[in-house]
């Protein structure tokens, strides 16, 4: 009998079942997305900034396909949690929601992340999608386009506060600003908004960023006072990412722009965990063992025999690798192996008969597998070929055998962000509560092959 380290599946309905066989037999892994977990974090993140109507507006952020969650998904559920914004870093994300049918009555949408001389300015004009504007070759395309199509273009203009990325800067401001007021006296452009990105918001532990975030914030509404006095005072002010959102309220302005936070996470382990600020997350990742075998002591495990077995042991394989986005940097290494170093790999809870327990990659990930040291008898474990494992979800964290996706990001020295973003699509996303999160309206805009 296989064992399962996942959390039991609550399917919704026969077919959900079927979803979920048929997926598992298409690839051996899964990314299981809980809806309900996204729409109840940006209800949460709602409730954050006061309310429906306190004046602030959320913006759910689902850039780079929702941060590997599932672009349509996780917008309707972000609407369905209360956001009234969508924000897409790509143009052709924000064209794709609003052909699949989120239209300009139901959302505004912003897109920020172009190339300048390519981008389909007329068909986001076109398509009622707010653009963000940091340079002056950007508004001269811009506002050629808005001509053609007829339309005035909605801008939001991007300043830079001090993150050294996108934006007009203070000394390139004036002459900007001469331009933005021509064009919208000219009808090419409804200078809706004002933002700018926030460096280090996410550091509450560390004095010197405190204040340079302090200092970010004194920029930005100087700008603002610059845009009244030319007569471009921006109805809609943005600057909180999810960190400000959750520990800045004096710049929750008119529009906020949790990003992580839709998706359960806290952006940096700094400001501590997901449950302190009552987000959950919404995603795990799962697999099915492929090998399981006994080895000898002393037993090279994976390239470069970085990791060598201390004794007889079992191994077995998870079917997941660098292809599918697993790090690399995530593999495990002991000092008897030729870098003579111990290293923790990356985290899997694996369901033994005794309750589950926490493995670690062993050796070096591979393009398509990674390896795990069961430090004993596979056969005394009660591990098995086939056997679910998991390598992350919304669980306590190691210390409990429920590991996270802060534990593989320290694993491998990044971020949550990059954990989901750089899952490939070869693993299967499957969505658990459509149906009591979506009306039928949303329910047909999904795949039904996905639904659980």
């Amino acid at each position: 009998m296989s064992l399962n380290a996942a959390p039991e599946i609550s399917f919704s309905s026969e077919q959900g079942k079927a979803n979920y066989e048929a997926a598992k037999r298409r690839y051996p892994a899964q990314a299981i997305v809980d809806l309900a977990a996204l729409r109840d974090n940006m209800r949460h993140l709602v409730d954050v900034v006061g309310g429906a109507h306190s004046g602030t507006a959320v913006m759910g952020v689902v850039k780079a396909d929702a941060y590997g969650h599932g672009l349509l998904p996780a917008a309707l559920a972000a609407l369905a949690g209360g956001a009234t914004w969508l924000g897409t870093a790509q143009a052709h994300e924000a064209l794709t929601l609003r052909k699949l049918g989120i239209g300009p009555d139901r959302c505004r949408m912003l897109t920020w992340m172009y190339n300048g001389a390519q981008v389909p300015f007329d068909e986001l004009i076109a398509n009622d999608i707010d653009v963000s504007v940091g340079s002056l070759a950007g508004l001269d395309r811009l506002s050629c386009a808005a001509r053609q199509v007829g339309k005035p273009a909605r801008v939001h203009v991007k300043v830079d506060s001090g993150f050294g990325r996108n934006g007009f800067t203070e000394e390139n401001f004036d002459e900007a600003l001469a331009r933005l007021a021509l064009l919208a006296r000219e009808g090419a452009l409804d200078i809706v908004g004002q933002w700018s990105h926030l460096a280090v918001a996410d550091a509450p532990d560390v004095p010197e960023f405190v204040e340079s975030t302090d200092r970010q914030i004194e920029r930005f509404n100087d700008f603002t006072r610059r845009m009244e006095a030319a007569g471009l005072a921006p109805r809609i002010r943005h600057l909180a990412n999810t960190a400000a959102t959750l520990s800045r309220p004096e710049i929750h302005f008119e529009l906020v722009r949790p990003g992580i936070g839709l998706y359960g996470y806290e952006p940096d382990p700094a400001m501590g965990t997901p449950a302190k600020y009552a987000l959950r997350p919404a995603m795990s990742l799962q697999a099915q063992l492929g090998t399981v075998k006994d080895v000898a002591a002393g037993h090279g495990i994976s390239y470069g025999r970085t990791y060598l077995t201390d004794g007889r042991t079992s191994t077995a394989i998870v079917p997941l690798g660098y292809a599918d986005g697993i790090h690399r940097s995530a593999s495990g290494f002991d000092m008897a192996g030729a870098k003579h170093m111990d290293k923790p790999g990356g985290p899997v809870r694996v369901m033994t008969t005794d309750g589950p327990r926490l493995f670690r990659v062993s050796g070096r990930v591979c393009m398509d597998q990674f390896i795990l040291d069961l430090r004993g008898s596979a056969a005394e474990l009660g591990v098995h070929e086939g056997d679910t494992v998991e390598l992350f979800g919304p669980g306590r964290g190691e210390a409990f055998a429920e590991p996270t996706a802060d534990d593989w990001a320290r694993a491998a020295d990044t971020i949550s962000y990059e954990i989901f973003t750089c899952l490939r699509s070869r693993i299967p996303r499957l969505y658990l509560h459509a149906s009591d999160v979506f009306g039928p309206a949303d329910l047909s805009r999904l795949d039904p092959a996905t639904l659980l």
